[in-house]
């Protein structure tokens, strides 16, 4: 069994007072049992204030998260906000890990630092929980692609840390009250049983054209089709898009590995200088390549599906943890919080949950119905119940 105590806090200039707020809600006097870990979401203030330091230094576990802006729990939706989700249990272990710098051979260092942690069970992790900073660099899929390979196919799910500065500058991943740009953290569980959801786009928003990466470099997309992917957007009437930051959010591509498992989606952050496109994730030769077109009523009904198939397998689980694209939440425009509000209202006090925006999200997709394969998503809904 494994209980689960959410608590959270808009106090960011008094570090007693948000310490108070977050140990009134948690009550680790009766409700701690004997494992324990701590998942944090907060926005970057809460990092700078002192604040996230102070709270691993009362906290009775190790602690892993990231950044983000906003983020919702069963009571609360703010955009300036920590919240902390703790899992404890008397059969459920979990062991956390913080990985040397990413900036040199990311997959060579997640590798060694996995296999260090996990050589401490006699048995694999049911799950893996990822988090990151945002490294423009690296790469989303490469993180997934790896984890996959030294664990054994373990589910791993998680996300890319975003801020709403803009330039990005403040995408901390936090562990035990540290925050790091170079380093991923990760928490291994035993004995949980995960559940996951993901949603991104209405089967009927794809655009009937589409074409075949036929030359790519990891997020690079070079051709389609044998023809350079600047004509392609060009028959489709969309380069002026394609040329303008943020001008493809509502245009985002759903991707089809063509081996069973259903369609990602992935994002276009700009054309480069040779005409390339720059996706935010990888997109592989061989790959199936469409647009499909978002806007705030499909966000809002494919999250709203994704959650009540949630409701619908709630019994007996006991907590949530879901992280939605950045992407989405700009696309909402005026609505910011929209999306959030909906999740929030929809789950009331049906099971302790955490919702935080994602620069990226590492959820498993089923090839068969029942086997998972992990991939990272852009602009997409992703959800973990356990």
């Amino acid at each position: 069994m494994v209980k689960t105590l959410v608590a959270s806090t808009i106090e960011i200039d008094d570090i007693d007072l948000a310490l108070e707020e977050i140990k009134s809600q948690l009550q680790l006097d009766k409700n701690l049992l004997k494992n324990a870990i701590a998942i944090v979401s907060c926005h970057y203030e809460f990092v700078l204030s002192g604040i996230v330091k102070a709270l691993h230094d009362i906290l009775p576990c190790e602690m892993v998260g990231s950044v983000t802006s906003p983020l919702a729990t069963n009571k609360d939706v703010d955009m300036v906000m920590l919240s902390i989700m703790l899992l404890t249990s008397d059969d459920a272990e979990f062991t956390a890990v913080l990985t040397d710098s990413l900036l040199n051979e990311p997959a060579s260092v997640i590798t060694n630092d996995y296999k260090n942690a996990a050589a401490k069970h006699d048995k694999k992790p049911s799950l893996i929980f990822a988090y990151a900073p945002f490294i423009p660099q690296n790469s989303g899929d490469e993180y997934v692609q790896v984890l996959s390979k030294v664990s054994g196919n373990v589910p791993c799910f998680g996300t890319i840390a975003v801020d709403d500065t803009l330039d990005f500058s403040n995408c901390y991943m936090i562990y035990n009250g540290q925050h790091y740009q170079d380093r991923m953290g990760m928490i291994l569980a035993y004995g949980l049983k995960p559940k996951f959801y993901n949603a991104n786009i209405s089967h009927e928003r794809i655009l009937e054209k589409s074409a075949t990466v036929t030359k790519s470099d990891g997020h690079v997309i070079m051709e389609v089709n044998e023809r350079p992917v600047k004509e392609f957007f060009k028959d489709l009437g969309i380069m002026k898009a394609a040329e303008t930051s943020f001008g493809m959010t509502s245009l985002p591509f759903l991707v089809d590995y063509n081996d069973g498992t259903p369609k990602v989606s992935k994002i276009l952050l700009n054309m480069t200088p040779e005409g390339h496109a720059l996706c935010a994730g990888a997109v592989p030769e061989g790959s199936i390549l469409q647009i499909a077109i978002s806007d705030k009523k499909d966000i809002l009904l494919t999250t709203e599906k994704a959650i009540d198939q949630i409701l619908a397998d709630i019994q007996n689980a006991s907590g949530l943890v879901a992280y939605s694209c950045i992407a989405r939440y700009i696309e909402l425009g005026a609505n910011l919080y929209d999306e959030m509000k909906l999740t929030s209202s929809k789950i009331k006090d049906e099971i302790p949950f955490l919702m935080a925006y994602s620069g990226g999200e590492i959820c498993p997709s089923f090839d068969d119905g029942v086997n998972t394969v992990n991939r990272f998503h852009n602009n997409a809904f992703v959800a973990c119940l356990f």
